[in-house]
């Protein structure tokens, strides 16, 4: 079935019950992810890095590597999944079945992560040696969380994200990427709220990852009851082979036939790079760097209500800024996405020169104002972009793209940042930790800058509206 007939037969609107599922799934699933590239980070901190001696920390890779060595493998766990699992339910037919087993299993999986101890893992291995112990703790960790992000690539990044391009149309597409993108902020919001209890040692780790866990797997419980399949579900011609479909997007032929395509996907790939840059270091800068920081201790105390005013006036241009920046680019995409790439990078050099509370809000709300509307626009362009009859075939490239590369090169840079600043700091045991710097949000800046590559590119090619 063609473009236009598809977005005829789909209509305009989205039904009730697949807008349900729409918010339904992007709400869990990105609890479960937030949980993964926020708290997983914060766990190896907090718990696994806890309590150990000099001897123990030396012997063992740094926290700031052990969190990229972390991000990294579960990128390239997610691309590979995405990849085999897209083309199979593309081939099989069938979303939901991927969708729920794979959010119930993914959902357990979560559960158990908190049962990762040192005790349990020298118990289980038989180790005396401390750094052993903690080297092993590490490393459990991270294949932990790459068995995790199997089962959260092949649910939500395969199929799901395939099932809504194929229930989409040009029209619809834009509102439920904002959906996406707010429901996403809200799940980040459950996660923090949660999570900070964990943090502070009110809740444990175990408890908070079995509540989420169980969450995410009651969502996949749901799932076979209200998912439906479309009727035009993409599905890859019955001529050609598994194999043949798994590197379809790899031919010179189809790079050409959707250059825009491509192009869109490099200018996304950029601009998550520069997001994964400072992201997964970002609740440890708070808890360690800001926080704990004494000018911003008495800052709170003395000034809590100015500081909630500030506050406040940074959320309302956040909220402006959005619709504004929404409403300028209608259906011409550039007037959204130039200035929503140079708001990221003015946001992110404020929040390079400066721990103190007052500059970090002003720098939060242009860097959120750029985020979102660079998210929204970016999801939109690309699933317009993309063959309606070959979404499950895409999902691979695209988390090339999306995850793969961002989360290999962000995490990397931001390392390199946080290393040659040398911040550390000294827990009660003695022991000097390495933790992030302010240095990284210049990183991302510069990295942000790039996007302006690509968009040159997709200007010239005229990428200011897209036909329904």
């Amino acid at each position: 079935m063609g473009k236009n007939k598809i977005s005829k037969a789909l209509g305009d609107k989205l039904s009730p019950l697949n807008w349900f599922n729409v918010c339904l799934f992007c709400l869990i699933g990105g609890i479960a992810w937030n949980l993964e590239n926020m708290y997983f980070n914060t766990f190896l901190y907090n718990s696994v890095y806890a309590n150990v001696s000099t001897e123990a920390m030396a012997g063992t890779m740094a926290p700031t590597t052990a969190i990229s060595r972390m991000v990294a493998l579960s990128a390239v766990t997610a691309v590979v999944t995405t990849f085999i699992m897209g083309t199979f339910s593309d081939r099989m037919k069938n979303r939901k079945v991927f969708i729920s087993i794979g959010y119930i299993v993914w959902g357990l999986i979560t559960a158990l992560f908190g049962f990762i101890t040192k005790e349990n893992i020298a118990g289980i291995f038989g180790l005396s040696d401390a750094a052993q112990i903690l080297t092993f703790t590490v490393w459990a960790v991270i294949i932990m969380d790459m068995v995790m992000t199997f089962m959260g690539s092949t649910s939500n990044d395969s199929a799901f994200n395939a099932w809504v391009t194929d229930i989409t149309t040009p029209t619809t597409r834009p509102k439920v990427e904002t959906a996406f993108t707010f429901v996403g902020f809200i799940a980040t919001g459950i996660v923090m709220g949660v999570g900070t209890s964990a943090q502070t040692g009110a809740v444990s780790y175990k408890t908070f990852f079995g509540i989420l866990g169980l969450l995410v797997a009651a969502a996949g419980v749901i799932g076979f009851f209200t998912i439906k399949e479309p009727e035009h579900i993409s599905a890859p011609a019955k001529k050609t082979s598994y194999w043949a479909d798994l590197f379809y997007g790899f031919k010179p032929s189809v790079v050409k036939e959707n250059s825009t395509l491509y192009l869109v996907l490099a200018a996304m790939c950029l601009f998550n790079c520069a997001f994964q840059v400072f992201f997964p270091y970002l609740i440890v800068y708070l808890q360690y760097v800001v926080l704990a920081s004494s000018d911003n201790a008495a800052l709170l105390d003395s000034s809590l209500v100015s500081v909630i005013i500030v506050g406040v006036i940074a959320v309302a241009i956040l909220v402006a800024g959005i619709v504004l920046l929404m409403k300028l680019a209608g259906k011409k995409k550039m007037l959204g996405i130039v200035p929503g790439v140079a708001s990221l990078i003015v946001g992110l050099l404020i929040l390079s020169t400066s721990t103190n509370l007052y500059v970090m809000l002003a720098g939060i709300a242009p860097t959120f104002i750029g985020y979102l509307v660079l998210t929204i626009q970016f999801g939109a362009t690309i699933r317009d972009f993309t063959p309606p009859e070959k979404a499950g075939l895409f999902q691979g490239i695209r988390m090339i793209f999306f995850v793969l590369i961002p989360m290999v090169i962000g995490p990397a840079i931001g390392d390199i940042a946080c290393r040659s600043a040398g911040a550390s700091y000294t827990n009660e045991y003695g022991v000097e930790t390495l933790v992030p710097d302010a240095k990284m949000f210049l990183y991302s800046a510069i990295v942000a800058a790039l996007v302006f590559i690509p968009l040159f590119l997709l200007r010239k090619k005229g990428l200011d509206k897209v036909e329904e």
